[in-house]
């Protein structure tokens, strides 16, 4: 979200309510729901542009991830972000698994409303606890990585 909105000039509003959500001040479900609601009106096809001119995997992840895979381990991404960003992912990477939060659109405009459940921690853990039952693991067998 914070480079959709660096794109349309307006990383200061939603970093200001990032900011409040670190802090403790407002809670993860309500930060995304007013960071994203500041996206009203936007082209969708700024989506695209910052997954092309933004979107950048820390270097190495590309061969971890093969080699994960080699290895015979099921994968999964899950994320507070956007179902836009996690299923080019998810293609890109050979992923087994997304999950994340979708932004709606009508009429090729972003309406500032997620559909659906937010993913937040809760949805995560949840998200993991239910592919390992899918796959026929116990989560203490999960390797889980994140960035917060």
């Amino acid at each position: 979200i914070d480079e959709i909105a660096d794109m349309q000039g307006l990383k200061p509003q939603v970093a200001e309510i990032t900011e409040a959500a670190m802090r403790g001040e407002i809670e993860f479900n309500e930060s995304l729901t007013r960071r994203v609601a500041l996206l009203k009106g936007l082209d969708a096809g700024a989506l695209q542009r910052v997954y092309d001119e933004r979107l950048q995997l820390s270097l190495g992840a590309e061969n971890m991830l093969k080699a994960v895979q080699a290895a015979g381990l099921k994968t999964l991404l899950v994320s507070g972000g956007f179902t836009f960003f996690t299923d080019r992912m998810k293609a890109r990477l050979n992923l087994d698994y997304t999950h994340a939060n979708t932004l709606e659109v009508a009429d090729g405009k972003l309406t500032g409303k997620v559909v659906g459940g937010i993913v937040n921690a809760d949805e995560k853990r949840a998200t993991v606890e239910r592919i390992c039952r899918e796959i026929g693991a116990e989560p203490s067998q999960a390797i889980v990585m994140g960035d917060g």
